[in-house]
């Protein structure tokens, strides 16, 4: 490998980030992931938190370094691990991310609505197979959970990988936010592979509970923050009203990528059948949406542009929650008082007063679940544990009810 293909990257959370493979290399100058540098990795929380503008890039980049630690952990503890799988499964990590639309998961199946974003990082790592005469075969059957050594698609997917690990540290670096700080570090020395699985040593409990914590605290305080609920659900609703007025003939000024998102219900077969549409949709990213929303401020149709500039000016919806559900009375009484203060009609209050849902499940025993690996050979599940924190509460769910309307 000559020296021009061996890279290192100042990140702001690790330090030095080394990209020492020829093919990673190669990767990461392609276009459909050098896209993710416009995609931010929290959508709109940075109207609440201004420091959180990281990217896509970014929590990749984290997380295929994260991989690198603790493929080397585990090699140092004598699992079998050969170069093409170590190759295979930094490669995962690195593209795991790349079928993103704009906003993350905010947007999620609303500009693609049939196809979530998992199913098109795998269509397009198929195309990138096709182009580079299949030297992503092994990264491809990791990532699909196909592959005979299940810990290494467990390190790219499962409740205890590295994607959640970067952006839990990620995520609380960016926002400012210390509960979110987990001990990634000591979390990669107890990792272990017993019978094939990935588990954690018995001496690591402590430091997984605390991880989990960390999940459900940066849930409530962070992703699932009234503020950035109400953020996301404006531009929700602006790309609703703009799709609607796009299919029923009115014109709208925007990309052609967006516009053709927006314009057509695209499913996972039309992916297979037209790879023009996968060019096509790594066209996409937050930039065009930004531009479009600018742009809407100023379209005659007056509920698009009142959202709009509602959005470009931080405007956003009151948000309440709540454990129970609001009523229909409540509802109807908010539609009626901005109906008349904002002069619309019924049809059009649907986007200025409305309900919905925001839930967590910070540990589902019944998913992929975190097995710890006692001293005696022993191998029980982290909720079974006597004592456990989070036999006791966090494998709990916990659904919200929230209602949004004008300030």
């Amino acid at each position: 490998m000559s020296e021009s293909a061996r890279k290192i990257i100042n990140d702001p959370v690790y330090g030095f980030i080394t990209i020492d493979h020829p093919l990673l290399f190669d990767l990461l100058g392609q276009p459909c992931y050098q896209r993710l540098r416009r995609i931010h990795q929290m959508a709109l929380a940075h109207l609440v938190y201004p420091g959180a503008v990281h990217t896509r890039f970014h929590h990749s980049l984290g997380a295929y370094h994260l991989m690198c630690l603790s493929l080397a952990e585990l090699k140092g503890k004598g699992t079998p691990i050969d170069p093409p799988e170590e190759v295979g499964a930094k490669v995962a990590i690195l593209l795991h991310d790349i079928g993103h639309g704009p906003f993350s998961h905010a947007l999620e199946r609303l500009l693609v609505e049939s196809v979530p974003h998992e199913t098109i990082s795998r269509l397009l790592m198929e195309s990138l197979n096709r182009q580079l005469d299949g030297r992503l075969e092994t990264a491809l059957r990791i990532f699909s959970s196909d592959y005979p050594k299940k810990f290494l698609h467990q390190l790219v997917s499962s409740q205890l990988d590295v994607d959640r690990m970067d952006y839990l540290s990620r995520d609380s670096f960016y926002t400012g936010v210390h509960e979110g700080v987990i001990g990634y570090d000591r979390i990669l020395k107890m990792l272990t592979v017993h019978q094939g699985e990935l588990m954690v040593e018995e001496k690591g409990i402590y430091s997984i509970e605390k991880f989990l914590v960390a999940r459900r605290l940066m849930h409530w305080q962070v992703y699932l923050h009234k503020t950035v609920l109400s953020a996301e659900n404006l531009l929700v609703k602006i790309i609703l009203r703009a799709r609607m007025l796009l299919r029923s003939g009115t014109p709208l000024q925007a990309s052609p990528a967006l516009l053709f998102f927006m314009g057509h219900s695209v499913t996972r077969e039309d992916f297979g059948a037209n790879p023009e549409l996968l060019e096509l949709f790594c066209k996409l990213d937050d930039y065009d949406l930004i531009t479009a929303v600018k742009a809407w401020t100023d379209h005659p149709d007056p509920v698009l542009s009142l959202l709009c500039n509602w959005l470009v000016n931080r405007r956003l919806y009151r948000t309440e929650l709540s454990f129970h559900p609001f009523g229909e009375e409540r509802v109807s009484q908010l539609k009626k008082q901005w109906s008349e203060i904002l002069g619309f009609g019924e049809n059009e209050m649907e986007f200025f007063v409305f309900t919905g849902t925001a839930s967590n499940h910070t540990y589902n025993s019944e998913d992929e679940r975190i097995l710890i690996l006692f001293k005696d050979g022993q191998v029980r599940d982290i909720s079974s544990l006597e004592n456990a924190l989070i036999n006791n509460s966090l494998s709990n769910p916990i659904k919200k009810f929230y209602i949004c309307y004008p300030k």
